[in-house]
């Protein structure tokens, strides 16, 4: 006969031993790429429905496979919730997992079809927002979906010390003068020209600059070719409306609140932006694509330096 103190005790020894046996469970069951689709379809779907349109199966299919995981796991992949099926750390890792090991299938399969090698790794881009919406953006949309193992980090900054600190690999600057630590192409001239909307033009006298509402990129731009002529030839002029980049310059310009002298690249007629004249003479700049020496012996790298060398253009 057992006195209270031992049951305690048994009962304590029963419950290490069961969960001795779910961890060793744990550890000795192997995922398989089966188990990373279910838990990705079930993140990407949040519910066992979507999961299972995924998946092309019934909703029980799904339901009895994830019990039967989390329980081979011996811990639990999903929270239940109103919203759906909320998914725990591990299955969110898991579930990025997952994503890789659907990039390297299609790959894989692209690579077959097209009997060539396949171009894989992260390369890091940075260029000023304006460039990357009016020029990267379309360049990309191009020639992207021909390297799915390719992955490409896109940061945005007028920085050329993103190159020289190593937090990038490619850079896409408008400059005259390149760093010479850097190595690149020049890919094209890029001329400035003051612009207004139709809306804007309206009400405005266009035969007086100086009169005119004036948006610019004074404070934190204050070298750009845009803000050197007009304090040279407008210098009375103080800017209504600041921006801290050119893409924000140019909506405003766009919505009607002001003239700006933009780069050629952002002018599109269809769009409602109209030139006031003829280009700045003088103030014209370069758009140059630029790189690192070290990063010429990555293949990723290379690849897609060249793509964006025959790709980006605006004229």
């Amino acid at each position: 006969m057992l006195i209270p103190g031992h049951h305690y005790r048994l009962a304590f020894t029963q419950s290490i031993l069961a969960f001795i046996q779910v961890i060793n469970a744990a550890a000795h069951y192997r995922l398989d790429y089966p188990d990373l689709s279910l838990i990705l379809a079930l993140v990407r779907g949040g519910s066992l429905a979507r999961a299972a349109r995924l998946l092309q199966v019934d909703v029980s299919t799904v339901f009895r496979s994830v019990r039967r995981l989390e329980a081979a796991l011996g811990q639990p992949l999903f929270e239940k919730n109103r919203s759906g099926y909320l998914p725990t750390n591990l299955a969110q890792a898991l579930a990025e997992q997952a994503e890789r090991a659907e990039q390297a299938l299609e790959a894989a399969r692209v690579g077959v079809e097209q009997g060539g090698e396949i171009i894989s790794g992260t390369v890091r881009l940075t260029c000023s927002d304006s460039v990357l919406q009016a020029l990267l953006l379309p360049s990309l949309a191009r020639f992207m979906p021909a390297y799915p193992a390719l992955t490409l980090e896109l940061s945005t900054s007028n920085d050329f010390a993103n190159l020289s600190r190593r937090d990038a690999d490619i850079a896409l600057r408008l400059t005259r003068t390149p760093p010479e630590h850097l190595v690149g192409r020049k890919l094209g001239n890029v001329a400035y020209r003051v612009c207004a909307s139709a809306t804007y033009l309206r009400s405005a006298n266009t035969d007086d600059l100086a009169s005119m509402t004036w948006i610019a990129p004074d404070d934190f731009l204050p070298d750009h070719p845009t803000v050197a002529w007009r304090r040279q030839h407008l210098p009375g002029v103080v800017p209504a409306y600041r921006c801290n980049s050119m893409l924000s310059v140019t909506e405003l310009v766009r919505a009607g609140l002001g003239v700006a002298a933009l780069p050629d690249f952002l002018m599109d007629e269809h769009q409602g932006l109209m030139p006031l004249g003829e280009a700045l003479e003088g103030y014209d700049t370069a758009l140059w694509l630029l790189t690192r020496p070290d990063c010429r012996a990555l293949r990723s790298v290379v690849t897609l330096f060249d793509e964006l060398g025959r790709n980006l253009r605006w004229r």
